[in-house]
């Protein structure tokens, strides 16, 4: 069952219609051996016959490795033979050149290169030795010159050029069948990346629409003078809807790696607040299991430039890691500077577990994507095992290097060391300073399908003292366009009726000037593209923050 696996059928065919075309010609040279006297020719040419039909049989059995050895062989060696005796006049050892060709089409180049090599090699063989002994290979008697030259010459040559050209046609054949295959391969390749991307980001605008609500509302009830009691429990939300984006971020990141690189964005970034929340955030698991989660962070860390949106996504990987493998004990995460030098300084972060452990020959394996540490890890504790993958490759983009300590029963240490640029304390400030603008009339037309959306973007422009009209769907926002002036568009990418894509080329027939933002779900360059061939201006990923929503506003409406 193995062997007929191991071979195309094309080639389990080809070699059964070679072994049918020598049969008949072993017949026909056993007639002519016999024409001519030859008794010993003839009798060796029967034998040949006996052993291109068992060649034939092995190969209708799918047995190629004894079909083509036997075939090759008995071609080879019969061809010799008969050149012998028909003499140099006959020039029969011009068949060799057929022969030459033979093992790139029998033979796999990959798999089976040796076997290429010596069955190429071994017609060269038999031709060379004939000419250097005369054709007396094999026999001293020979054809009359007379016969050899007029009767088997002929078919020598005429035989020669049908199995040569028959050869290059099959060739050609099998290279155009080859490149076509690879066409269409391709073609499917692309329609199945077409497919994922539309998969993904189909899948990103139904998850990441509902947490614009979430992370939407939390900022309105952050600006609502809530209790310190209340902040807390409002961040903690905030913070939650950030985690459940940082796990949708994970599976569009693997897809991302696959094709391309992860692009970082540093910012000014003050580490010590910027990782307060993750306690928080993972205390209630620690708490259900009955472990202790640590934060031990330095205080005299510096501003550094840093991608911090990158930073927590490893951070959170591995304490939601620790957190899993660990059922007694403590996960503690370390953030220490390790090392300062000019404008540079080196961070150390470092979460370590009082966990399961993990054997030292699967330390390599578990950052391989789909990979646990076993299949018994996978079955009790879950998980996806990609973000140890998403882990390693956001380290490395950083130009640093993960690295892993473990001992089976005592638990596992991940550590890292980023080497970061340290910034003024003003540029932070500059940063994280709210920027006042001056919205107010703004005329706004809100063009989105999700009511709690809706909600959420009426409040948040309201508040800013923008003027919000709204539209559920692309044709109803072309409508009100026509009818009435707006300042800016806020347009939704995928809703019933008309899609932002389409409703925005239609404004633009009739009004190219008119700011038209998108409100995009998905993170993908695709979706980047059309945004900016239907003729928006820019585009402002969901879930958003509101403070950027408003920048974005000011920008395209130049209000001063």
């Amino acid at each position: 069952m193995q062997i007929k696996e191991a071979f195309s059928k094309r080639r389990v065919r080809l070699m059964f219609v070679l072994t049918l075309i020598n049969i008949g010609f072993a017949i026909f040279c056993t007639i002519l051996s016999h024409q001519f006297g030859f008794i010993w020719l003839r009798d060796y040419n029967a034998l040949n016959t006996l052993a291109y039909v068992f060649a034939a049989y092995l190969a209708l059995k799918e047995i190629l490795n004894w079909s083509r050895v036997i075939y090759l062989l008995t071609s080879n060696i019969g061809l010799a033979v008969i050149a012998s005796y028909v003499g140099r006049e006959g020039s029969v050892e011009f068949v060799y050149m057929f022969n030459i060709g033979l093992p790139f089409i029998l033979f796999s180049f990959r798999r089976e290169k040796y076997l290429v090599f010596i069955f190429t090699l071994l017609p060269l063989l038999f031709w060379t030795i004939l000419y250097l002994t005369d054709f007396d290979l094999f026999t001293v008697r020979k054809l009359d010159k007379i016969s050899a030259s007029e009767y088997i010459y002929p078919i020598s040559i005429a035989s020669t050029i049908f199995l040569v050209i028959f050869q290059l046609i099959y060739f050609c054949l099998l290279n155009m069948r080859y490149f076509s295959n690879i066409r269409k391969k391709r073609v499917e390749a692309l329609e199945a990346s077409e497919a994922k991307s539309q998969f993904l980001s189909t899948m990103s605008h139904e998850i990441r629409t509902p947490l614009n609500a979430i992370i939407g509302l939390s900022h309105i009830l952050a600006d609502n003078e809530p209790r310190k009691d209340q902040l807390e429990n409002i961040n903690a939300l905030s913070y939650s809807g950030k985690i459940l984006l940082n796990l949708l971020n994970n599976v569009l990141d693997f897809s991302k790696m696959q094709s391309t690189n992860i692009e970082l964005d540093p910012i000014p970034t003050d580490l010590s607040l910027a990782v307060k929340q993750i306690k928080k955030i993972h205390e209630a698991s620690c708490l259900r299991k009955g472990i202790e989660m640590k934060l031990d962070v330095d205080d005299d860390i510096p501003i550094v430039m840093l991608d911090i949106v990158r930073y927590n996504q490893i951070v959170n990987n591995l304490v939601s890691n620790a957190i899993k493998f660990t059922d007694k004990g403590k996960v503690t995460l370390k953030i220490k500077k390790y090392f300062a030098y000019d404008d540079n300084v080196e961070i150390l972060t470092q979460v370590t577990d009082t966990g399961i452990g993990i054997e030292e020959d699967k330390q390599q394996t578990i950052w391989e994507a789909f990979s646990q540490a076993s299949n018994t890890t996978s079955r009790i504790y879950g998980g996806t095992g990609l973000g140890l993958p998403i882990v390693k490759s956001i380290v490395e983009t950083m130009d640093s290097e993960i690295k892993v300590e473990s001992e089976i029963g005592e638990g596992s240490t991940f550590y890292f060391i980023l080497d970061l640029k340290v910034v003024p304390e003003q540029e932070l400030e500059k940063k994280t300073k709210k920027r006042k603008n001056n919205l107010e009339g703004i005329k706004v037309l809100l063009v989105e399908d999700n009511l709690i959306n809706v909600m959420v973007g009426q409040q948040i422009l309201e508040k800013a003292k923008l003027i919000v009209d709204v539209a559920n769907d692309g044709m109803s926002a072309v409508e009100k366009i026509k009818e009435k002036d707006y300042d800016v568009v806020l347009m939704d990418i995928q809703m019933p009726v008309m899609d932002g894509y389409t409703a925005t080329k239609e404004i633009r027939k009739f009004n190219k000037e008119l700011p038209i933002l998108a409100l995009s779900a998905s993170v993908f360059m695709e979706v980047k593209d059309k945004i900016s061939a239907s003729g928006m201006n820019g585009f402002i990923f969901k879930p958003f923050n509101p403070e950027d929503l408003l920048d974005q506003i000011h920008r395209v409406t130049k209000n001063t």
